[in-house]
């Protein structure tokens, strides 16, 4: 039974590692169905919210790539373990609640237990996209490897998952990339 959401036509959980180009690729997927049809849903957000109130910290400067948001990252991570160990549900659950839009897409999935829920939740029109970049390319869209970060659940939960439905590479070739957009494109059309 899906949750205070809508029923979706299409769930895509988009996952990868810190720069690969999740957001950036969920946005123009988004650009290109139009918000009307293609909801953005971000794990993340209920998350950074709850966890700005709770530590009375700045939750839009928890939203953006600044280094207000690293300086509170680690704990900020163990904080949301905390709560999903109490409930994995917790966090898949905000952020469905009241979207209506046929097409989600989910731009931070990052535990076996976020794609769970929403296969459970959804059933087949649950389909998981793996964003991948080489480290040269995160290197350039500034990532620096990061002790507690990058080796934590939340970047390498997802290394041994499996397969992925879908697996788009955005190591720079933006050719590649729009080539690649453009069947993922198609495939959330044939959803509609």
């Amino acid at each position: 039974m899906a949750p205070l959401g809508g029923v979706p036509g299409l769930v895509l959980l988009f996952s990868g590692k810190r720069k690969s180009g999740k957001d950036f690729v969920t946005e123009a997927l988004q650009s290109r169905l139009g918000a009307a049809v293609c909801a953005i849903l971000r794990l993340s957000g209920p998350l950074k919210e709850q966890y700005a109130q709770e530590h009375g910290l700045d939750f839009h400067r928890l939203l953006d790539a600044s280094t207000y948001k690293e300086a509170y990252r680690r704990d900020m991570i163990r904080w949301g373990e905390e709560k999903r160990q109490a409930d994995p549900g917790f966090f898949c659950r905000k952020i469905v609640e009241g979207v209506c839009q046929p097409v989600w897409l989910v731009s931070d999935t990052r535990r076996v237990s976020d794609i769970q829920w929403f296969q459970e939740a959804y059933g087949a029109v649950t389909q998981t996209v793996r964003v991948v970049a080489t480290e040269e390319s995160r290197q350039q869209r500034g990532w620096v490897f990061t002790p507690g970060v990058d080796d934590a659940e939340s970047e390498c939960g997802l290394d041994n998952f499996g397969t992925f439905d879908w697996v788009i590479e955005n190591h720079g070739d933006e050719q590649h990339l729009e080539e690649q957009l453009e069947h993922l494109i198609e495939f959330a059309r044939s959803r509609l």
